[in-house]
């Protein structure tokens, strides 16, 4: 298994020693732009703040301008936090599902998973008998955590689909499953669309558009700890994960229970994504990407540094795309899966040719 150790002292190799301050050069790297584009986030905008404003109502919690103050409190800060926390969640979320079925495209966007949890969702609200917005009004804290049950079950029934026809077909052809179950759960939730009214339906594709934008702070009191319970259980699964990287039945001679790390590991991928998707939408291809950065920069195989890679990527990617949108701009045309999308189809098409995925027959 090729694995990079982070280890020190006279019993370390040059080479070894120069992997680890690349490794820990890349993690610093990443944590400044992270830090720099989080205050950007809260600064720039229509209305520019100083940054000494920003630095002052994160370290006190209010300052003179009382519009500043409702500016980022109100709108910027729970923008920002979601942009953050869900980017690092599909950021492990992509990593994780790329080890599980051996394939450098999978993504929950592209494997239909957000689509599942979309599904989930719809079929709550449209028994519920209202839609979006209107559903979280009228049951407040219990609508918001019933949004995100319906969607991870929504996740989770297709995932463990894929789970079953993983073992019975080849990477591209999973890739083509998934991208089927995705459009069959769209034309599912147009089906139930014709169940409500015009005003309900019309709400509801307002709440479907992909963006970190739309989240409150009560659904960030529900996503944030939620996706700090999933990336905590992604900490069991390491040792696992480094060992499935040598093949299951060499991981179960080994005594691993191949068969249940695989459900913990599909179970806390329709978590975090479904999660997700349950208060930002369909967001696409950004655990794709944030999964190839991280195996890039950190070149290794080891679930130790790729997971917590992959989280600081996307939290990076969802911060810089949300930033792009909530620019000055004299017209706002973008949407957050088309900024997504300029970076996350070249390089799903990159990897589609690096790998010869295309001159296959699965």
């Amino acid at each position: 298994m090729n694995t990079t150790a982070l280890s020190s002292g006279p019993a370390a190799s040059p080479t070894a020693t120069a992997r680890g301050m690349r490794v820990s050069g890349w993690f610093i790297t990443l944590a400044v732009a992270l830090a720099l584009l989080f205050v950007a986030e809260l600064s720039l905008g229509s209305v520019a703040i100083p940054l000494g404003a920003i630095l002052e109502m994160l370290t006190t919690g209010s300052t003179d301008q009382r519009v500043w103050q409702d500016i980022v409190m109100g709108f910027r800060l729970p923008r920002a936090l979601n942009a953050l926390c869900s980017g690092a969640a599909l950021g492990v979320a992509g990593l994780l599902l790329q080890t599980l079925f051996r394939n450098p495209l999978a993504d929950p966007f592209v494997l239909g998973i957000v689509h599942g949890a979309r599904l989930g969702s719809a079929v709550l609200v449209t028994f519920a008998g209202v839609v979006g917005n209107a559903f979280l009004l009228r049951y407040g804290l219990m609508g918001d955590v019933g949004l995100a049950v319906a969607s991870i079950c929504g996740s989770a029934a297709v995932l463990g689909l894929l789970a079953l026809l993983s073992r019975h077909v080849g990477t591209v052809t999973l890739l083509i499953i998934g991208l089927m179950l995705g459009y069959l759960a769209v034309g599912l939730i147009s089906v139930l669309m014709h169940f409500i009214d015009e005003t309900q339906a019309r709400a509801f594709k307002a709440w479907d558009d992909a963006s970190f934008a739309g989240a409150t702070w009560q659904q960030l009191r529900i996503l944030i700890p939620g996706i700090g319970i999933g990336l905590a259980a992604c900490t069991l699964l390491v040792k696992p994960l480094n060992g499935l990287l040598l093949g299951e039945r060499y991981a179960a001679s080994m005594g691993m229970p191949v068969g249940r790390v695989k459900r913990g590991a599909l179970l806390v991928t329709a978590w975090l994504s479904g999660l997700v998707s349950a208060f930002c939408g369909p967001v696409a291809f950004l655990g794709l990407v944030a999964a190839q950065i991280a195996r890039a920069l950190m070149r290794c195989a080891d679930h130790r540094v790729l997971l917590p890679a992959a989280g600081l990527v996307g939290a990076v990617l969802g911060l810089a795309a949300d930033l792009v949108l909530h620019l000055p701009w004299s017209r706002h045309v973008f949407h957050l899966n088309a900024v997504i999308g300029l970076v996350g189809a070249p390089t799903a098409l990159y990897m589609l040719y690096r790998t010869r995925a295309l001159h296959k027959v699965d």
